[in-house]
């Protein structure tokens, strides 16, 4: 099937990744995607895959342990990228676990979610996808599954507070106190660096400051940092064990509070999936309003980046603009909707609470005068020696990085990348009203800060324009209340555009509850990035090149 349409995905592909003449059809067709997978399973494991097409734009690939380890370990030089990798019991009333790996490929805006079928053991592909070395301790901890070649199998999110044999994401264990280890026998294991002149730094996980703990481990010669390790994961809260069970709706509050700034963007995602399994089509005026809750998220994530690494090289004077920007968009959020973090407002089948034209026109009015006051104090920014002098060359993030680690948002696309799910993998009123992409090369601190300040105004101009097209109607789905008591059981994965990157949800609902909730941030990538940005830098270049990172602790944590 030819198409004359020049948008195809042989135009996408990444170098290398061989595809048939007759693949020279649009980059959405399903048709793709499906025969993409197929013909790629066929000449690799040489068995034909039953693929099941998922509810939102996935599809999964059962395969048995042979074909499983032919083909998946021969993706990245195919210019796939994982995502994600969990482990769900009981899926489907399989007795096994089920592993899930997500990837995504260049040119499709489905993801492929290959599924391995697995009892207390396996083996390890993070010798093939780095990415994998995190999501497979979290499987560990979680369930208990030893993957038995592994190259690092300490613990991830159970400290040596945890006893022996606790797994609290197996459905055997409910939630209640549990005695804690006092005096554990040994400390966990850090990288030993040695050699003449090397010593460490330990810093945290208690900060003088009030952000959450984190421990970072630098080892130096002299000021210059040549090895960092972090440790994270010591506010551990259990968010995924506690939505077992609970019903679609009590599960929305729950994905409001995964990271405090990133309200909206976690509580779309979640309620994305639960709309596809319940085949609930939002109203338009609600699909736009969630965009303009989304990008007003994104302006005050990025301002407090903006401020933060100004005031993290000691300019406080250059600080305040972006302070104030700040906190005004604080109170358009508030006045918008009743909360500074727009708590409360999203809701399975559209938003909770309708937006007047007259609130809306407010806003408009306000992001007019707040443009080019924020263009001159990004002018200042430039024009200051001091700053560029600290910014440039600083915390250099090498492109090579961005697809084994599956780094994504500012910082990758600040390194040379373009990727952005609101344009590779659109989702509500962005199919139809894409924002501008912002690219940066060199990878540096004065890159990511020009990133954000570019995807600042890119948001300002997105709303304006959803704000002169938005329409009337409903905001809430007709048949919600129906749909909401009787959603079928199901499966879905969704995917947004945070301010910090790709935050991916996957839901799986049985009997009308939740049977897994999964969750991952773009921050549980994007932590690693700090080990590889900081090589080379001196230890007083830390905190801005943190900052710049701009990482949570609890989006990391849950």
């Amino acid at each position: 099937m030819m198409n004359s349409n020049k948008n195809t995905v042989s135009s996408l592909i990444p170098a290398g990744l061989q595809l048939r003449e007759d693949y020279q059809i649009p980059v959405n067709s399903t048709l793709l995607a499906t025969q993409y997978a197929t013909d790629l399973i066929v000449n690799i494991a040489g068995k034909k895959p039953q693929i099941r097409r998922g509810k939102n734009n996935e599809y999964y690939i059962p395969l048995g342990e042979e074909e499983f380890l032919k083909t998946v370990l021969s993706l990245p030089e195919k210019g796939f990228v994982l995502i994600s990798l969990f482990c769900v019991q009981d899926f489907e009333e399989s007795p096994d676990f089920t592993l899930f790996y997500i990837f995504r490929l260049n040119g499709f805006t489905d993801v492929f979610a290959f599924m391995r079928f697995v009892r207390m053991e396996t083996t390890s592909i993070a010798t093939v996808f780095p990415s994998a070395c995190w999501y497979e301790r979290e499987v560990r901890d979680g369930f208990g599954i030893e993957f038995t070649d592994a190259f690092d199998k300490r613990r991830l999110f159970l400290h040596e507070a945890y006893p022996e044999g606790f797994h609290p994401l197996l459905k055997s264990f409910k939630n209640e106190k549990i005695q804690s280890v006092e005096d554990p026998e040994e400390a966990y294991p850090f990288k030993q660096v040695e050699g003449e002149g090397v010593y460490q730094i330990p810093v945290g996980p208690v900060h003088a400051g009030i952000i959450e703990p984190g421990h970072f481990r630098f080892s130096v010669i002299g000021e210059h940092i040549f090895n960092l390790e972090i440790r994270l994961f010591y506010k551990h809260r259990g968010i995924e064990k506690l939505a077992e069970g609970k019903s679609p709706s009590a599960c929305v509050p729950i994905a409001e509070v995964i990271s405090g700034d990133e309200t909206v963007a976690n509580a779309v995602a979640f309620c994305t999936a639960v709309e596809k399994i319940a085949g609930i089509e939002i109203p338009t005026r609600a699909s736009y309003l969630r965009a303009i809750f989304l990008e007003l998220e994104r302006i005050y994530s990025h301002m407090s980046d903006l401020s933060g690494m100004i005031t993290d090289i000691g300019f406080p004077t250059m600080t305040t603009p972006f302070l104030i920007f700040r906190e005004n968009i604080f109170r358009q959020n508030e006045f918008l909707t009743g909360s500074r973090f727009m708590r409360n407002v999203i809701d399975l089948g559209g938003v909770k609470k309708e937006i007047s034209g007259e609130a809306l026109s407010k806003l408009n009015l306000y992001l007019k005068t707040f443009v080019p006051q924020l263009e001159s104090a990004i002018t200042a920014v430039h024009a200051s020696s001091s700053i560029i002098d600290r910014f440039s060359t600083t915390g250099i993030l090498k492109k090579k990085l961005i697809a084994p680690l599956n780094l994504t948002g500012p910082i990758a696309r600040a390194a040379g990348t373009s990727y952005d799910v609101r344009l590779d993998h659109p989702y509500g009123i962005y199919k139809d009203i894409p924002p501008e992409r912002s690219i940066k090369t060199a990878g540096d601190v004065l890159s990511r800060f020009e990133v954000k300040a570019e995807e600042v105004l890119n948001s300002v101009s997105l709303i304006q324009k959803l704000i002169a097209l938005i329409p009337k109607g409903a905001i809430t789905a007709e048949n919600t209340g129906f749909a909401i008591s009787n959603i079928p059981d199901g499966y879905a994965l969704s995917m947004v555009e945070a301010a910090r990157g790709q935050n991916l949800h996957w839901v799986y609902i049985r009997n009308g509850l939740i049977d897994r909730y999964k969750v991952r941030t773009a921050s549980f990538c994007n932590w690693q990035s700090i080990e590889h940005a900081v090589l080379g830098n001196i230890v007083p270049d830390f905190p801005l090149i943190n900052k710049s990172l701009n990482l949570s602790y609890a989006g990391t944590d849950l």
